[in-house]
């Protein structure tokens, strides 16, 4: 399913202030500034729904009579998720539903009335649940420990049964390209595996589909995109209170590689969708041990003595998205 599309609503996303003239027939400066700014988020917002209705067409992720729960934290990404995917069913050529979804963990100090209010406010259906599984994190886990994996396995856990008692038929996570990246190199650190974040899989427990709309869009963009749109953010007291986690600092090290080396983060993200399993170690992906000669030529073997070649265009910045105007 494509759900990509240009419309003319795209242009006035933010419409530009009339072109009045100061003193001397100029523009002034103020005026400029808005003007520009406009445009950017224009250009913002084009680039985000093209992207997501892209990695939505690449991974057959939303079909038609589709019940989509997104799953709405308070963050920046999950924000963005449900603003770009309700563009989308405006627009797209399928019909879906969309809830959006809220797990109340108990958090002290937690602005319970922020999200409900936000949702009336663009009218969208919600259901928020309540669960104390911050109690459970903060008596399980020691002080100084990291609560990522079991707060992740509770939250799991409800929002899968929530699916189920909503008919959801999709579950939609606020995941985007640089969780993807981060979470590639977290598994080669320290797990000693080739794996990533999917952007579509099927859930633990076998009964629910989830999906990563925002696999391909870029981290600074979102964080941009929730300034224009002036979403009401709500801080985590569990992983944003933990600022020496494994995750913060690869993520450190992908953004020093990115400033270092343009085109870098784009070029490994390309990587993860041109994979050569026989150009690997992995004895289950690929029957090392059944090759045998043929004596017949394979355009797409391996030249064994020769240094591996890289194409000119690797030197060029590489990215899902093309060229805005």
């Amino acid at each position: 399913m494509n759900l990509q599309t240009e419309t003319s609503s795209e242009a006035s996303l933010l419409s530009p202030p009339s072109s009045g003239r100061g003193s001397g027939g100029r523009l002034s400066n103020t005026l400029k500034d808005a003007r520009r700014a406009a445009f950017e988020a224009n250009k913002l917002a084009k680039r985000l729904r093209r992207e997501v209705g892209q990695a939505i067409a690449d991974f057959n992720m939303i079909e038609a009579g589709d019940k989509v729960m997104v799953c709405l934290s308070g963050g920046k990404d999950s924000f963005a998720l449900l603003d770009v995917l309700l563009f989308l069913r405006e627009h797209a050529p399928i019909a879906f539903d969309i809830v959006a979804v809220n797990l109340d963990q108990k958090q002290p100090g937690f602005p319970a009335e922020v999200l409900p209010d936000y949702l009336r406010s663009i009218d969208v259906p919600f259901h928020i649940e309540n669960e104390d599984t911050y109690s459970i994190v903060k008596r399980v886990i020691p002080e100084g420990k990291t609560t990522c994996s079991l707060c992740s396995r509770l939250r799991r856990g409800v929002l899968y049964r929530v699916a189920g008692e909503l008919g959801a038929t999709k579950i939609a996570l606020g995941h985007h390209r640089d969780d993807i990246l981060q979470t590639l190199f977290l598994n080669m650190f320290f797990a000693g595996k080739l794996k990533s974040m999917p952007p579509k899989l099927v859930s633990d427990d076998g009964r629910n589909i989830v999906i990563r709309p925002l696999a391909y869009c870029r981290e600074s963009d979102l964080e941009a995109w929730a300034a224009v749109r002036e979403f009401p953010i709500i801080p985590c007291n569990l992983c944003g209170s933990q600022p020496n986690l494994q995750r913060q600092q690869v993520k450190q090290m992908l953004n020093d590689w990115d400033k270092r080396f343009p085109g870098r983060i784009e070029t490994m993200f390309r990587s993860l969708g041109n994979v050569v399993p026989s150009h690997l170690l992995d004895a289950r992906l690929f029957d090392f041990a059944g090759l045998a000669a043929t004596g017949t030529p394979d355009p797409e073997g391996d030249i064994a003595f020769d240094p591996p070649a890289m194409p000119l265009e690797a030197a060029q910045p590489v990215g899902f998205a093309a060229k805005d105007d």
